[in-house]
């Protein structure tokens, strides 16, 4: 699995396993590709997304437990796992 991130038109961190998987999941979750999806979509590290996502406070404004966020993170599943807070 990887994992990408977009910061522009909204922020998305991904995990998918391939830079197209991750564009079809934001373009179906967060946002239409407005062209620049492709230039605007990074793969970032393991290590990277561990951090940035157990620092993602949860629908309570808590940060989540750690076991919750390596489950995630390891599990075999295509999927968002943050998206800007505007869009909520």
């Amino acid at each position: 699995m990887k994992f990408f991130e977009v910061c522009d038109p909204y922020y998305a961190l991904i995990k998918a396993n391939t830079k197209e998987n991750a564009m079809k999941l934001y373009t179906e979750t967060v946002a239409d590709d407005d062209g620049n999806l492709r230039d605007e979509i990074k793969e970032v590290g393991m290590l990277y997304a561990a951090v940035k996502h157990s620092r993602t406070l949860t629908e309570d404004q808590e940060l989540p437990p750690i076991s919750d966020v390596l489950e995630e993170l390891q599990s075999n599943e295509e999927t968002i796992l943050i998206t800007d807070g505007n869009l909520i």
